[in-house]
């Protein structure tokens, strides 16, 4: 009789936590709705865990069918960690510092005309903090280098290196380009050999690498004709180019600062351990003081470290370490909180968008409701409809 007691115990108690879990699918869908969203895939982690994965809407949105938060999303730029983070493995078997000159690292003289006496080091080239831009575009080398362009001087911006920033896709394509020549491999398989096989994630910068059913298509909003419009080129294989690719010079067909693709599931993974300062299920990417030099501000105002941000305006007034991303339609954030462990992860693959003091309102808006639903106030589920 006791054994029974205790099954329909058990029983009573799942049921509960099943209603629960749906109600926070529900109010993510709510949120979603607000925002048109195409769909919604998130990840919470709670005391260094995955503690919830779900998704909402569609992966594609010709054929319905539903997304799933194992499906794979190119995730713009939380990339950029990734690519720092195999630079940053680099620095701490002496093979380079993060003061080098990175004119020497990167095989052509990087130099602000303006102040040609400051060394531009690769600890300000990840920091955003290197003088550089993007007004030549990113997706070429060539457009700063002196003996390859006629404008390379446009694209670094009148002050000294070191002393503002200013977010430049061009510095992680570059760094993604010196992480080759350092190391004489190509970019995406070196990053998975690093990174992602030894944390066990299904992902990739090369298209060709990875199982193409899984991507889940991007939209990308039309306000005047209200319509998603579905962005095929965020996974071109670029198969023409790879052919032809050339170490340390091709490097942007990969895109190393944002084309990453990998699931909600995977990336909260990736993000525990960053979390953990470098350790994830007894496998240490990073050493600790690694890790935590990625997570120490550079640039102080704007809150940069190398390729992870310090913010205290996404969940409420918590200090969070991470990043955001935005391309194609796509926005995704991941932030974590290294003395509270917990973290989390959302991508929408198209919404309408909308900012909150300054960060994508859906992401942060579905990250609030996740925090406050499963972290905060777990003893509160079941939710009011809307987690209101």
């Amino acid at each position: 009789m006791k054994n029974k007691i205790t099954l329909i115990s058990l029983l009573i108690l799942l049921g509960h936590l099943s209603i629960a879990q749906d109600l926070v699918n529900d109010g993510v869908k709510l949120i979603a709705k607000k925002y048109k969203a195409v769909g919604v895939a998130y990840a919470v982690v709670k005391k260094g865990e995955i503690i919830k994965t779900g998704a909402i809407g569609y992966k594609n949105l010709e054929t319905n069918e539903p997304l799933d938060s194992e499906n794979l999303f190119r995730i713009a730029s939380i990339s950029k960690s990734f690519t720092a983070t195999a630079l940053m493995q680099l620095v701490e078997k002496g093979r380079i510092s993060l003061d080098d000159d990175f004119g020497d690292l990167i095989g052509f003289p990087v130099r602000n005309p303006a102040f040609a006496d400051k060394v531009i080091t690769l600890r300000m080239i990840l920091s955003h903090t290197s003088s550089i831009n993007d007004a030549n575009g990113y997706f070429n080398l060539d457009v700063i280098n002196p003996s390859k362009s006629l404008d390379w001087k446009k694209s670094y911006n009148n002050y000294s290196p070191g002393t503002q920033y200013q977010y430049c896709n061009l510095n992680f394509n570059m760094a993604g380009a010196v992480l080759e020549r350092l190391t004489g491999k190509r970019f995406d398989q070196y990053i998975k050999q690093q990174i992602l096989n030894p944390l066990n994630l299904d992902a990739g910068y090369c298209v060709d690498s990875l199982d193409t059913d899984k991507f889940a298509q991007i939209y990308e909003y039309d306000s005047e004709l209200d319509h998603f419009a579905i962005r095929s080129a965020a996974y071109n294989p670029r198969s023409e180019e790879i052919s032809n690719y050339e170490l340390g010079y091709s490097t942007p067909v990969f895109s190393p600062t944002g084309g990453m693709k990998i699931s909600v599931t995977d990336l909260a993974k990736y993000m525990i351990m960053h979390l953990n300062y470098g350790k994830y299920a007894g496998k240490r990417i990073l050493q600790r003081k690694s890790a935590k030099t990625m997570q120490t501000k550079v640039a102080n105002k704007e809150g940069y470290g190398l390729a992870l941000c310090e913010v205290n305006n996404f969940i409420r007034d918590k200090k969070l370490i991470g990043h955001t991303g935005s391309a194609y339609g796509l926005y995704s954030s991941m932030f974590f909180s290294p003395e509270e462990k917990f973290g989390i992860v959302v991508i929408t693959n198209g919404a309408v968008l909308k900012y909150d003091n300054g960060q994508v309102a859906i992401t942060k808006e579905v990250s609030n409701f996740l925090y406050n639903s499963l972290i905060e106030n777990p003893q509160e589920l079941p939710l009011k409809k809307g987690g209101k």
